[in-house]
């Protein structure tokens, strides 16, 4: 039986509970199920478990926005992925990938290359996205800008001093 982590109400870690769970026996034609292998620990993470974002989870939940893994079951609609393909995924709601085997819609996967391992997908979506959007679509950075970027440490950090620096940009 598949472990899953929930919350069980909000608080500190210690509302955290390790659980097993049931998933359903028909999986929606639209999702594949996902043996998951490596899941995204993120700064989200601890605002859903202590409550600070207001949502309508009833409890428990299991959290969690981002993970990889292998496809272990397609539904009967879906053609572009097969059993066998490593796939992630970030950011898409519903919460829940604080566990061991998932149902997920296909088409809001990503299929991955081999030369990205399940680690490192499921441990920089989230940041890469945010860099992405912030250098990309907020502001276009320019080759020789020089710039400030606030509290340019963790994950996002990382990835947006590696970003500015291909662009030629001094960070």
């Amino acid at each position: 039986m598949p472990k899953r982590i929930v919350v069980t109400k909000f608080g500190d870690p210690e509302v955290l509970k390790y659980e097993n769970y049931e998933l359903p026996k028909k999986l929606p034609d639209t999702q594949v199920r996902i043996k998951q292998t490596s899941i995204g620990l993120n700064y989200i993470d601890t605002y859903h478990r202590t409550g600070i974002y207001p949502s309508n989870l009833e409890f428990p939940f299991c959290i969690g926005l981002e993970a990889a893994g292998e496809i272990i079951e397609v539904g009967t609609s879906v053609r572009e992925l097969k059993i066998g393909d490593r796939v992630a995924y970030s950011f898409s709601p519903p919460l829940g990938a604080y566990c061991e085997i998932r149902d997920f819609e296909s088409d809001k996967l990503i299929k991955l290359p081999d030369f990205i391992s399940n680690d490192e997908a499921a441990s920089i979506l989230l940041q890469g996205m945010t860099v992405e959007y912030l250098f990309e679509r907020l502001y276009k950075l320019k080759k020789n800008e020089k710039f400030l970027f606030h509290a340019a440490a963790g994950g996002v950090g990382l990835i947006a001093c590696q970003w500015a620096k291909s662009v030629g940009c001094k960070m």
